[in-house]
């Protein structure tokens, strides 16, 4: 802080060694005109008055118009009487500002987040495939197993290939509790992965992967691996209350929905067409369709009022038309496609049919 306050200190004697050096310039500049005007009328009167005392008659007339006309330009020269600047070089203290800031500095960062309750699920805790992008969810917990709600917990992830060196992976903090652990292998074999919550393991870590080549996974295996529970998702426990059916209910829901009533799901947890992997924004639109954002596929998804999958667009990157962390969906009543980009700090708009039109914003809106 004080290295900032002598910062500022440094620039405001700046501006007003600059400040002050322009209006000195101009004050001298009227300064020397004024002078070398005051001089030539000197010259001039010297030389009439030498003229008028010591010349003869015929050397008077001689010089006579030449000094007419001096005295004439003279007369006629306009010169600056009134300073073409003023004194004024005030420094205003403003400190409410300063106060205001002082008294939001900083923050107090804490969870009640613990290891020994903390889980780990999804399909980066199964068996994976070369090359393809895998995630693992990571749900942080209280002592009494509640789920937390904030983030900013301190996690680390470690991913050891078989011959003893680090993969990499990105931690990403969905500011809910819960975090992604993103990762991509290029060789197969037996790894092992850490999951540490403020430096001791969660619940199963270290947990043992077998990364395979894609041609050693069959359709069918696929299928079947896609259904079964990852070692961390037992641990899971989702609390909830069924309650008594409407009395007015025909067993249709959708047909007959009350309040809080689940009309139907779309999509499932992956990074394909119709997956999910962290949904942060929903729109409709007017003509039927049902927009999703996906801050982690970083991507745009479009369904049918029906659930059915339609189109798919957004490709990453942090260039006009690519999408970065979107976290936000709207439609325009024109149609078009308006998408807020967290990490790329602007908004996208987009054509009804994906296809980029325009942005708002340079990388300077604040998230």
């Amino acid at each position: 802080l004080q290295k900032t306050l002598n910062v500022r200190k440094s620039v405001l004697l700046m501006e007003l060694e600059v400040n002050y050096g322009l209006k000195h310039k101009v004050l001298q500049n009227q300064l020397d005109t004024l002078l070398e005007g005051q001089e030539n009328i000197k010259s001039c009167s010297n030389f009439t008055a030498q003229a008028l005392s010591h010349g003869t008659e015929t050397e008077v007339l001689l010089v006579k118009k030449q000094m007419s006309d001096k005295l004439n330009d003279l007369a006629d020269q306009e010169f600056p009487l009134q300073p073409r600047e003023n004194d004024q070089l005030d420094f205003i203290v403003e400190t409410e500002g300063l106060k205001k800031s002082i008294h939001n500095l900083g923050t107090i960062l804490t969870t009640n987040a613990v290891a020994s309750e903390t889980v780990a699920t999804g399909e980066g805790l199964k068996q994976t495939v070369i090359g393809q992008p895998m995630s693992v969810t990571i749900t942080t917990k209280d002592k009494d197993g509640e789920l937390c709600k904030t983030g900013n917990a301190y996690l680390t992830a470690e991913l050891s290939t078989p011959d003893g060196s680090v993969a990499d992976g990105e931690i990403l903090d969905n500011k809910n509790g819960t975090y992604e652990f993103l990762y991509t292998l290029q060789k197969e074999g037996d790894f092992i992965l850490s999951l540490r919550l403020y430096e001791q393991h969660i619940k199963g870590s270290p947990f043992k992967l077998k990364v395979i080549r894609s041609a050693d996974v069959s359709p069918t295996t696929e299928g079947v691996k896609r259904r079964v529970k990852s070692p961390g998702s037992g641990h899971v426990k989702q609390k909830a209350v069924k309650r008594p059916a409407s009395m007015y209910s025909t067993g249709k829901r959708k047909e007959n929905p009350i309040e809080d009533d689940l009309i139907f799901r779309v999509g499932t947890k992956g990074r394909n067409k119709g997956e999910f992997t962290n949904l942060q924004g929903v729109a409709a639109s007017t003509n039927g369709k049902i927009l999703i954002a996906d801050s982690n596929n970083q991507c745009v998804q479009i369904f049918s009022t029906d659930g059915q999958f339609k189109n798919r667009f957004g490709v990453r990157g942090r260039s006009p038309g690519q999408l970065q962390r979107p976290t936000g969906v709207a439609v325009h009543p024109c149609g078009d496609i308006i998408i807020a980009d967290y990490d790329n700090k602007w908004v996208s708009i987009f054509s009804s049919d994906g296809k980029f039109k325009a942005k708002i914003g340079s990388g300077k809106l604040m998230g």
